[in-house]
């Protein structure tokens, strides 16, 4: 699938995003968690050489197999639901770093099981995503992911192997001689854009397309950010805004899986904040359900934009990885609901207390849902001053 050579390119980005995505320099003797899925285990081996030479201590895990999956949630009782392995809150409480490796065999193996008990292993898990949240706003914890190819990624997708694997190539720069020197120019542009985006003082954004007539109020004390190394590729530009101020309505033009069920069509209309309707063309039980996991799953926690002269992904992937970095001719907007991310707080992340989060409308959720459109799309920042200044038409930022 890969040559020797792309997965050593391969290491060398993953190397750097986890050095970008970490706000401390790491040093010798960190902890290092590497979790794959078996058909990355050949990207796993060179990551795991890479860190012992880097005097890093990789500790390996494995994940449960499509069946493995399937037997938990269809035997587990309440209490194994909820169970929580010996040693994993100590273990997250001294991570320093994390690269997952995700290469799926089965998108769909949990279609069959009910959404609400893969949404109580969830919700007892988060505690644990917690920890490591905490670790990242306090500078000691960075993390990135990426994907391998596998052939239910491809048959998904409707590509074949040859034409899905050329897609990661030149989404991920794998096809060129310096990698991470070109992850490094387009590190630089976002920043210049991100510079100029939070430089406004933004009452609301106003995003139109032919099937999406929402407001997105950023609310106090925000920044955007994105192509900080945390997902390879990474071409979006995002904020967490404050939930609260949500209205109008959302389209995601692109199909989903999540937990082994496949959604399209799905739109939500909001109302002061809150999903008050949900529409899917299919799956829209399961939507329902997603969305009735918490209190928070209803409502948005990140709004991103992709611009198009970054990413060259131009195929459904069924990944959200690349979904919403999608590139082609409009490039792609997507909402998350659920979880916003802490590190779009304009501050320093660690004096953000739950108190704090909570009077600045940043969501919390065991859920994070992106969903994604990729349409034509005008999007206007509304000025405090009451001018009104078009920040992404025609797949890219006017900057």
């Amino acid at each position: 699938m890969f040559s020797k050579t792309q997965l050593n390119k391969y290491s060398d980005i993953l190397i750097w995003g986890l050095k970008k995505a970490r706000t401390n320099r790491f040093k010798k003797n960190d902890n290092i968690l590497i979790r794959y899925d078996m058909s990355a285990v050949k990207l796993a081996e060179v990551l795991h050489a890479r860190l012992l030479d880097m005097g890093m201590n990789p500790i390996l895990r494995i994940t449960s197999s499509a069946q493995m999956e399937r037997n938990f949630f269809e035997k587990a009782n309440n209490r194994q639901l909820i169970f929580q392995t010996p040693g994993e809150k100590e273990l997250y409480e001294n991570l320093n770093g994390g690269i997952y490796l995700h290469a799926p065999e089965s998108l769909t193996h949990l279609r069959h099981i009910d959404p609400g008990r893969i949404g109580r292993t969830a919700v007892a898990r988060k505690p644990l995503r917690d920890i490591l949240w905490k670790r990242e706003e306090d500078g000691h914890y960075g993390w990135t992911l990426c994907m391998i190819p596998t052939p239910d990624l491809a048959e998904k997708a409707g590509l074949s192997m040859k034409e899905y694997t050329g897609q990661v190539i030149k989404a991920c720069l794998l096809d060129k001689k310096d990698p991470v020197k070109e992850w490094d120019n387009i590190f630089e542009s976002a920043v210049l854009i991100k510079k100029w985006l939070n430089r406004m003082d933004v009452k609301y954004y106003h995003v139109v397309s032919d099937s999406i007539d929402l407001i997105i109020t950023p609310g106090q004390k925000r920044r955007w950010i994105g192509i900080s190394g945390h997902n390879i590729p990474s071409f979006e530009l995002f904020i967490s805004p404050d939930w609260r101020g949500t209205e109008g309505v959302y389209y995601a033009d692109q199909p989903s899986f999540r937990d082994g069920n496949y959604v399209d069509g799905v739109k939500f209309t909001f109302k002061k904040g809150k999903v008050v309707k949900i529409d899917a063309k299919k799956g829209k039980d399961f939507v329902v359900k997603q969305l009735s996991i918490d209190e928070g799953a209803n409502r948005v926690g990140e709004f991103s934009l992709t611009d198009r002269r970054f990413s060259k992904i131009n195929k459904f992937m069924a990944n959200t990885l690349y979904d919403e970095n999608h590139g082609g001719r409009y490039g792609n907007c997507h909402i998350a609901v659920g979880m916003s991310y802490s590190d779009t707080f304009k501050g320093d992340p660690s004096k953000l207390t739950k108190e704090l989060k909570d009077s600045l409308g940043f969501n919390n959720s065991a859920l994070h849902w992106d969903l994604v459109n990729t349409e034509d799309k005008t999007v206007t920042a509304h000025l405090g001053s009451g001018k009104k200044i078009v920040i992404y038409e025609n797949g890219i930022f006017t900057l």
